[in-house]
This record gives structure tokens, C-alpha cells and sequence, in this order.
């Protein structure tokens, strides 16, 4: 099998668990159980996969990332301003 077709399917699967969280802190405006250190270090993880992704011209890590990342830091800046 493709690896890049297995890593599609973990970047649908981890990319999707970001969305239920967003949705959440979005509708409630209230993160207050969410930690703060968690979302900023997580974001910075999810961006330095990113940065790898983009260097060993990765679709599916690019793709992955990219996305996971604007919800990650959606969430980061809900909890910021909603803390």
C-alpha cells in the first residue's frame, strides 16, 4: 500500500478531532476547561510538522497540518479571548 494513502487516512482521522472542539468553543464562547499551555504548545507542534511536510514535499503531512493548524490556533484564540 501507497504510504501516502496511510498518511491520509491519519491526516483525515487527527484533522478531524480538531473540529468537534472548534465547533464547541465557538458556539459556547467558553474554553474554560481547555488548557492554555496545551493549545499553544500543540499549535506549535502542528506547525513545525507543517514546516517538515513542506520540506519533504509531503502532501498529505502539508495538507494535514495546514488545516489542523488554523483550527488548533482557532481554538488557541477563543481560549485567549474567552479564557
Amino acid at each position: 500500500m501507497n504510504p501516502e494513502i496511510i498518511g491520509g487516512i491519519a491526516a483525515i482521522l487527527t484533522t478531524a478531532a480538531y473540529i468537534p472542539q472548534s465547533i464547541k468553543a465557538y458556539r459556547e464562547k467558553n474554553t474554560k476547561g481547555l488548557s492554555l499551555g496545551m493549545y499553544i504548545l500543540i499549535s506549535s507542534g502542528i506547525a513545525a510538522w507543517l514546516v517538515y511536510g513542506i520540506m519533504i514535499e509531503s502532501p498529505s503531512v502539508i495538507i494535514a497540518n495546514a488545516v489542523t493548524l488554523v483550527l488548533a490556533l482557532f481554538i488557541l484564540a477563543m481560549k485567549i479571548r474567552h479564557g
